[in-house]
């Protein structure tokens, strides 16, 4: 079994837009500093590196199935040219309401990510920069590191907070060599219903 690090992908991977706005073209996607580097750590230490991002900007039509999986293409051949590579992306497309199954805080990408590439939930990362983020892996039986401003209140269920995700993957990495494992219990008999993912790698399928 391998196991992974899920990556949400606005204010973790890539600078978010301003509130109510979404990002909808590639040179709107600014990767924030250090993320290439903890990619190409995590990527060293052998966990599989898969983005799981809510992109309901899809459901309101500012943005195609297409257009986004080429954006994310872009953006995992730009960590590429830095020596980080990204194993997968999966990203819900749906509205809010009604409820589907993949959209965070549900664990429905975790899930089918982790039935598709062999991942052990309980030895994964769920890393998020809210609290739905956190929910998410928590709900899927993954560790979790959420990422906060010096400022900012959270609701204190995260394993770990760090300020970015290089200092997130320091702190994974230090958690792994030096602490016993924290044990949650994988849901049974979870699943999840096929939801929309761009896979990019090897075989093409956020």
């Amino acid at each position: 079994m391998n196991r992974a690090a899920f990556l949400d992908r606005d204010g973790v991977i890539n600078r978010k837009a301003r509130e109510g706005e979404y990002l909808t073209r590639w040179e709107e996607i600014e990767i924030l500093p250090g993320v290439a580097r903890a990619i190409g750590l995590l990527n060293l230490a052998d966990f599989r590196v898969i983005v799981v991002s809510n992109q309901r900007c899809v459901a309101k039509g500012l943005i195609t199935s297409s257009e986004l999986e080429a954006m994310h293409r872009r953006m995992c051949a730009a960590l590429a040219n830095e020596g980080a590579s990204v194993d997968a992306i999966y990203y819900c497309p749906h509205e809010i309401q009604p409820p589907c199954s993949c959209r965070k805080p549900g664990p429905g990408m975790l899930l089918t990510a982790a039935n598709e590439h062999e991942i052990d939930l309980n030895e994964s990362w769920m890393v998020g920069d809210s609290d739905i983020d956190i929910a998410a892996g928590i709900s899927a039986g993954c560790r979790t590191v959420r990422l906060v401003s010096d400022r900012e209140n959270i609701d204190g269920r995260a394993d770990l907070t760090a300020t970015s995700l290089l200092e997130a993957t320091q702190r994974i990495l230090a958690f792994e060599t030096s602490l016993p494992v924290l044990a949650r219990p994988i849901p049974q008999g979870a699943s999840a219903a096929p939801n929309q993912r761009a896979k990019i790698g090897s075989s093409q399928g956020e």
